[in-house]
């Protein structure tokens, strides 16, 4: 068995990429046959829904996404309706209301990491506004019995896109998330390992090991992001998923546990014996051997190795020497955890292997982003209202709509890549503009009619669209194309209001403006500073520090909770003035702490002293306090008074010499890692 990686269908990426498109132009053709020969009232809207279903092709993201886009839709299209029963006689009043439920959904979105339950409330805050814009148009026909057919023929577009997309992607060349877990996977521990060498080696650079770590977490969060679809590919996507959960989780304690072996080697040298600097090198050696490696059984074998030797070597430690008791004690458990990594893999590669469930990393959930995701949202929304109700042109409700989807699905993406995004999105609408009009339309006007002549003379663009949206570089040339394409031929078994110039070169500059609003409201509603913003993310771990004790799975609850968190913190040094990344040396420094503090806790188990549990508990509370003063450039004396008293009860009970050197040797080391993360700190106030 490898770890090499896994090709899905045994295709070249360019032959992967066209049968993407075939499949695209495929599901779509299917979804405008469908709604037209349903006669619904816009066949387009379930192409466009089959559009964004071809974003991400394999068949689990394929059936998750479309599962939220019906989720969402139907619960905008119920919203819809409410509004329009409040508020039909009160347009101003359901458009405010309209802005406020998509502000509502924009803030939410902010809450999740996936791109497909970003979506779900994009469809749910978008649904209402195509119901209520398209009843408000025509005021004089707005019956109950209309604003229902509306909305049923809203959702029913939609759904019958999503639905088309699904089968499509399930029965045709069909490409699964599995398959690319294992791929990410390989990826995933060739970087941790690499890593773990670098962090190891004595020459290497604060720039290196920081460009590793970057690697890593973005890896890390798109592994976990794909991993919620393997679910939906059979019987065996449910184990697949929690192997790729504990590969996740298990690589966080890997970059928790090795800071402690790098940052004692490059700033406390003298702390580490010959044995131990012996030690180091050869657990060096071993991480890039099984980097090297595309064997799994060899990879283990030698992970199986490195704990036997680190085994005999903490038996043949004389007593009397805390620290390096402790460090070897900390190097077998950063073994056992990669070798649940190996683990996890070998799930993700063969179903008989079963893992123990793991949370999923969890996104950090900051209220302040939300505010500022739903105003910007609001706002955009709003602004396209006052444009439509002062020019009163239909083709302005294209301001309400596509610009709010895009304004909700990339409002994660840091800025200096959204511009670009936003850029690259344009460019894509101005291409689809000509061929719309001199191309699809000049040539269906002077067509029969038929649907195969419709969907022959659409193919072509469909499938330059396609091509660009297969490849994440081009996606937003592809996205930019493809959705505008759509609108402005808008295809339907009455086409004969299509053939408006005029009307179509409306579209096409509402769409263009729209997107060029969004792009200048990101630009000016940036949300809180990265200096706010980092101290928030500092303070949130602080309080997980705090809280970690109330769980059963402390471990695994921490770690899932610290994942995004720590790629918060590493994209906002990379986009701060100094790039000094103190703040993300920070988060680690927290991520290692609640390890410890797991640790200990583990250590005192068999301890049933009721007097020990005052004793920890303040003592936890230290190590919160301690962490936040460090990262304020600050010295916290009360945390090494709690752990001399905690010391002290200890040395009262039965625990054993090793035990004992252990949570000693712990509380110089933590102690050690808060005088210099608190001097570096000041350091960076003094320069600032």
């Amino acid at each position: 068995m490898t770890l090499s990686p896994v090709q899905s269908v045994f295709l070249t990426p360019d032959k992967r990429t066209l049968i993407f498109a075939i499949k695209g132009i495929i599901s779509m053709t299917l979804a405008l046959y469908a709604a037209m020969y349903l006669n619904l009232d816009r066949p387009y809207w379930a192409l466009i829904s089959a559009v964004f279903l071809q974003i991400r092709p394999e068949a689990g993201l394929v059936i998750e996404k479309g599962l939220m886009q019906i989720i969402g839709t139907l619960i905008g299209g119920a919203v819809g309706i409410a509004i329009l029963q409040a508020f039909a006689g009160y347009p101003e009043l359901a458009i405010l209301s309209l802005a406020l439920w998509l502000g509502i959904n924009a803030g939410f979105s902010a809450m999740v990491r996936s791109i497909n339950f970003i979506y779900a409330f994009a469809m749910a805050g978008i649904t209402p506004c195509l119901v209520v814009l398209l009843v408000m148009v025509s005021p004089a026909t707005a019956t109950s019995d209309a604003i229902f057919q509306v909305a049923q023929s809203r959702v029913s577009e939609i759904i019958l896109g999503a639905i088309c997309a699904m089968l499509v992607s399930l029965l045709l060349w069909p490409q699964t998330v599995a398959s690319g877990l294992r791929q990410q996977a390989r990826i995933v521990i060739n970087q941790t390992l690499d890593y773990l060498a670098q962090e190891l080696a004595p020459e290497g650079s604060h720039e290196q090991r920081h460009q590793f770590i970057d690697n890593i977490l973005e890896q890390l969060a798109a592994f976990n992001d794909d991993s919620s679809a393997v679910v939906y590919e059979g019987p065996e996507g449910p184990g697949r998923g929690r192997a790729a959960n504990m590969m996740c989780n298990k690589v966080l304690s890997l970059l928790a546990v090795v800071q402690i072996f790098g940052r004692l080697q490059r700033n406390h040298p003298e702390q580490l014996s010959p044995a131990l600097h012996t030690m180091l090198q050869e657990l060096r050696h071993s991480f890039a051997q099984m980097s090297a490696s595309r064997d799994y059984d060899e990879a283990y074998q030698l992970a199986q190795q490195q704990r036997r030797k680190l085994i005999h070597l903490r038996n043949q430690l004389p007593c009397g020497q805390p620290l390096q008791n402790r460090l070897l004690k900390v190097a077998s458990e950063l073994i056992s955890d990669l070798v649940m990594v190996l683990k996890a893999y070998d799930a993700l590669e063969n179903s008989t292997t079963q893992m123990s469930n793991a949370p999923a990393l969890r996104p950090h959930r900051d209220p302040l982003v939300g505010l500022t995701t739903g105003f910007r949202t609001a706002v955009l929304f709003l602004i396209g209202a006052g444009i439509w109700i002062g020019t009163a042109a239909s083709s302005a409700l294209m301001l309400m709509i596509l610009p709010v989807i895009f304004s909700m699905m990339m409002a994660r993406l840091p800025l200096t890549l959204l511009m670009v995004v936003l850029r690259r999105l344009l460019v894509g609408v101005a291409i689809s503009t000509p061929l719309a009009i001199f191309f699809a339309l000049n040539l269906l006007a002077q067509s029969s009619g038929d649907f195969e002549i419709l969907i022959l003379v659409m193919a072509g663009p469909f499938f330059i669209g396609l091509m660009a949206l297969a490849n994440r570089p081009t996606l937003p040339y592809g996205l930019g194309l493809c959705i505008p394409f759509v609108i402005l031929v808008r295809p339907a078994n009455d086409m004969s209001y299509a053939f408006s110039i005029g009307y179509t070169l409306s579209n096409a500059f509402a769409i263009a403006v729209g997107v060029t609003i969004l792009y200048w409201l990101f630009k000016l509603i940036t949300g809180p500073g990265i200096p706010l913003m980092q101290r928030r993310l500092i303070q949130a771990t602080a309080d997980d520090l705090l809280e970690i004790s109330e769980h059963v799975e402390q471990e695994d609850w921490f770690n899932a909770r610290m994942g995004d968190r720590l790629l918060r913190l590493a994209n906002y040094d990379k986009a701060a003035a100094d790039n000094a990344r103190e703040m993300t040396d920070l988060g680690l420094t927290g991520l290692n702490l609640g390890h410890i503090s797991v640790r200990l806790r583990r250590l005192l188990q068999s301890v049933s002293d009721q007097r020990l549990e005052p004793l920890l508990d303040n003592w936890q509370q230290a190590l919160a306090q301690a962490f936040l003063a460090s990262s304020k450039g600050q010295q916290y004396p009360a945390f090494k008074t709690s752990s001399t008293a905690l010391l002290e009860a200890i040395h009262e009970d039965q625990l054993s010499p090793e035990q004992l050197e252990m949570i000693e040797g712990m509380f110089t080391r933590v102690s050690l890692t808060f005088e210099r993360t608190a001097n570096t700190m000041a350091q960076k106030i003094v320069n600032a």
